[in-house]
Formats: structure tokens, sequence, C-alpha cells
């Protein structure tokens, strides 16, 4: 029984002389734990601040409206005559949700259109709106103050026929996204 407890005893007190007296193993011995702070970076004279004197002057209103267009073209190009594809560009205004017709001139074969501010900002309903609720139609009133006037027009290109669109930026992506989906049909 004593060579048993014997054997037991002396690695149990080295163990714990060595964990009393910790380990040289764990201490790190790396450069960094080393490292002392450096002096803090000095600015060179004349570079140490910018001026601040112009930084909050309000611009004039109207200031910043030379540089913006005011007027976009957007244009997509369809199989067909001129005639044909017209004819369904009016067939796609006639329902009514772009805008209104204002006016049309068949031997230009153009369209004045009025697309109120609500149009443009209509999102297109979900999946489900559109099958249980049916197609909701929107008016457009051209006589409305936010009306936007836009002109489109059909030309001939190559072996179709371009449709394009020109006025206000926002409607005039709406109503070319719109077609280009329609008359893709």
């Amino acid at each position: 029984m004593k060579k048993n407890s014997l054997l037991l005893a002396v690695p149990a007190v080295a163990m714990s002389a060595v964990l009393l007296t910790g380990c040289g193993m764990f201490r790190s011995h790396k450069a960094w734990d080393k490292a002392q702070q450096e002096s803090p970076l000095e600015i060179p004279p004349g570079l140490d601040t910018p001026s601040t004197s112009a930084a909050l002057v309000v611009p004039e209103p109207g200031a910043g409206q030379a540089n913006r267009p005011r007027e976009t073209t957007d244009s997509f190009v369809m199989p067909g005559t001129v005639d044909d594809v017209y004819k369904r560009v009016g067939e796609a205004f006639n329902t009514g949700d772009l805008g209104q017709v204002t006016a049309h001139d068949d031997n230009a074969h153009t369209y004045d259109l009025a697309v109120s501010q609500q149009t443009i900002d209509a999102k297109k309903p979900g999946m489900f709106k559109r099958m249980f609720n049916g197609k909701s139609k929107q008016s457009s009133d051209a006589s409305s103050p936010d009306a936007r006037k836009l002109t489109v027009s059909v030309v001939a290109s190559g072996t179709g026929s371009q449709v394009s669109a020109q006025g206000d930026g926002a409607a005039v992506t709406k109503v070319i996204e719109s077609l280009r989906g329609r008359l893709a049909k």
C-alpha cells in the first residue's frame, strides 16, 4: 500500500509545484509585449486645418437647377411597322392608367400625354393583390397642377419601330417601362 500512495503523491506534489510557481510555457515572449509608446505625430505648419469660412454658406434658391436636366428621353424598339406600333401604343393609352392623352397626331405618329404625380409614384401591386383584386385603374387628370406633360412618338428604326418618350424624367421612365411591358405581350 505504501508503494501505491507514494506513486500517487510524487506526481501530485510535482504538479502542484508547477501550478504554484507558474509555468514559463504560458508566458509571452513576443516583441509586441515589450513595445513602448512612440511620440504622437506632429502636423507641419500650414497644414493644420482647412479654411471653414465658406462651409455654412446657403446657396440661392434655384442655383442648382441650371445643371439638372429638365427633359429626359427614353426609348425602345418594337418589331412591326410604324402604323401598327402606333396603333398598339394608342390602345395601351386607352386603358387610362398611364395618363390622359391630351392630343395626338396620326401623321407624325405622336401622342401628347399628361401623367399625374399619383401615377408616377404608384407601385405595382403584388401578385396576390393583382390576382384577387383585379386591375385597379388610376385616372390621370390632365388639368391637375401636378400633371407631367410628355410626348410619345413612334418612328421607323431599321426593321422595326422605335417608341420614344420625351418630357419629365420620372414620367418618361414610368411610361416607357409600362409600354415596354404591355407591348411585349
